[in-house]
């Protein structure tokens, strides 16, 4: 194969916890044992969503096992942050192996979750693979910018994976002791109308990202 020269995209980090994230990265980074490698953390990340989705599943007769689900969850913010910040760190990158086997393998992770949250009981199926669709949308989005524009977002407003992973564990905790909620006379399941709110505001957050992305290319490319 050709190699060509290639020029990573700006990454884009302005959520919440960024600044925190950043200090708690380079921390960690640096007490990493050397024979672990970005990789094993790539593969840590992949396989606590894994198991995040088999023990929501399991919460469906157990709801001790949203435990579980946090702690993988919190694996996951492990693996996945800090596999890019480990190769920067050591001087190994590999932009474009790293780009397409971690988001890649996130798809499949987040497939896993999101399907083991379906059948939780905790979320109805339809609400779960509604909340999938609009998720991989937005993900798209956000590839076919880096593409064409250059420019990784890894937040959009002041929300990133890492703050959804801690919005996820708290409603998590929640569903302990409130699964259902009441609402005009009815009963909802409480991740339903969480599923529901997330979706419409990551619609919007498409529609809008879809509209400046275009704009932009218009101008870039005006005929």
């Amino acid at each position: 194969m050709e190699t060509t020269v290639f020029v990573d995209a700006k990454r884009e980090q302005c959520s919440v916890l960024a600044k925190a994230e950043r200090r708690a990265l380079n921390w960690l980074v640096q007490r990493i044992p050397s024979k672990v490698g970005s990789d094993h953390l790539t593969l840590t990340g992949f396989l606590a969503l894994f198991l995040a989705g088999i023990f929501y599943y399991c919460s469906k007769s157990n709801p001790l096992f949203l435990h579980l689900v946090n702690a993988c969850l919190t694996l996951n913010w492990f693996g996945d942050s800090l596999d890019g910040t480990l190769a920067r760190y050591r001087n190994k990158q590999r932009p474009r192996y790293g780009f397409y086997v971690d988001h890649i393998i996130d798809t499949f992770g987040t497939l896993f979750l999101f399907s083991g949250l379906a059948l939780s009981s905790y979320m109805s199926q339809e609400v779960a693979f509604a909340l999938l669709i609009a998720y991989f949308m937005l993900a798209i989005n956000v590839y076919l910018a880096t593409y064409t524009l250059g420019q990784f977002k890894l937040s959009f407003g002041k929300l990133s994976p890492t703050e959804l992973r801690l919005l996820l564990g708290i409603g998590n905790i929640a569903l302990l002791y409130h699964p259902r909620i009441h609402l005009l006379g009815q009963s909802y399941l409480l991740y339903d109308i969480g599923g529901m709110i997330s979706i419409g505001v990551m619609v919007c957050v498409l529609v809008a990202s879809t509209i400046r992305n275009t704009k932009a290319l218009y101008e870039l490319e005006r005929i």
